[in-house]
C-alpha cells in the first residue's frame, strides 16, 4: 500500500535482559535498523516487561516528550523534578525532558511483572522548562469508541505535549467499526494493536503489529476480533 508502513510484531527489535524483556518497534539501544529510526515525531515505542522488583536506574532525558503507558501491574517513578509517585494500568504519564531531566523507573512490586509502553516524541519547542503530568483514565470510555489520552491542549482530554501529536485508546467488540478523521493536516498516524485482530484502510492487522499511514484524512477501522489498540497521530515533519 502506497504511504503506509507496516511492522509486523515478530520483525520488531527485540532484548531480554533477564529484568527487563522489551520489544522495540524502532531502532533503539542495541537494536539498529535504517528503516525504522522513527515515524514522522514518533521516535520510540518499546512495549517493556519489567520483572517483579527490578527497574530502570537513574538516567538523563532531554528535548523529548516520554509518555508512558503502563499495561499491567504498577511502576514506580522518581525525578529530578522531585516527583514521586506509582502509575498503574489505567493511567497516562508524560515528561517533557526539555532543558533535561533525570529519572528511575522500578516495578515496586516483589509477587508480579509490570508490563508498559513508553514512546517517545520530538517536540516542537526546545529547552522548555522540565514538567511531568499524570493523570488515570476511565476505562469505560474507550469501550466502542476511541477515548483521547493525549493532544498538544492542556484543557482538552488526556495529558498534553510540546507537539500536535493526538493519541486515543480503543477497546472495541467484535464486528464494531470506527472512524478516525485526521486532526492536522500533514499529520499521519501510527496504529499499535494491543490486542486482537482489526483492519485499518484495508489492511490486516493482529496483536502487537504496528502501522503507520499518512496522506489520507481519515481511518476506517473494522474489528475483526475483539481489540484494544492505540492511535498515535504525529506530525510527519519535524
Amino acid at each position: 500500500m502506497e504511504n503506509t508502513v507496516l511492522h509486523k510484531a515478530d520483525t520488531r527489535g527485540h532484548a531480554d535482559h533477564g529484568w527487563l524483556n522489551a520489544y522495540h518497534s524502532f531502532s533503539f539501544g542495541s537494536w539498529y535498523n535504517a528503516d525504522r529510526v522513527q515515524f514522522g515525531a514518533l521516535r520510540v515505542l518499546n512495549d517493556d516487561t519489567i520483572a517483579a522488583g527490578m527497574g530502570f536506574g537513574t538516567h538523563p532525558h532531554d528535548n523529548m516528550e516520554i509518555i508512558t503507558i503502563p499495561l499491567e501491574g504498577d511502576l514506580a517513578h522518581k525525578d529530578s523534578m522531585g516527583n514521586t509517585e506509582i502509575i498503574k494500568n489505567g493511567d497516562v504519564q508524560v515528561m517533557s525532558a526539555g532543558t533535561g531531566v533525570k529519572h528511575s523507573e522500578f516495578n515496586p512490586n516483589e509477587d508480579q511483572r509490570t508490563k508498559l509502553l513508553q514512546i517517545w516524541v520530538f517536540p516542537n519547542k526546545r529547552n522548555v522548562e522540565p514538567r511531568y503530568q499524570q493523570i488515570s483514565l476511565n476505562p469505560e470510555e474507550r469501550k466502542n469508541k476511541l477515548q483521547q489520552i493525549l493532544s498538544p491542549n492542556a484543557e482538552d482530554e488526556g495529558v498534553w505535549i510540546h507537539q500536535d501529536a493526538w493519541f486515543h485508546l480503543g477497546k472495541f467488540d467484535k464486528g464494531v467499526t470506527a472512524a478516525y478523521d485526521i486532526k492536522k493536516e500533514g499529520n499521519g498516524v501510527y496504529a499499535f494493536i494491543l490486542s486482537g485482530k482489526l483492519t485499518i484502510n484495508g489492511q490486516e492487522l493482529e496483536t502487537r503489529d504496528g502501522f503507520g499511514i499518512w496522506d489520507v484524512t481519515a481511518l476506517d477501522i473494522e474489528v475483526t476480533s475483539d481489540a484494544e489498540f492505540l492511535l498515535m497521530e504525529i506530525p510527519m515533519q519535524l
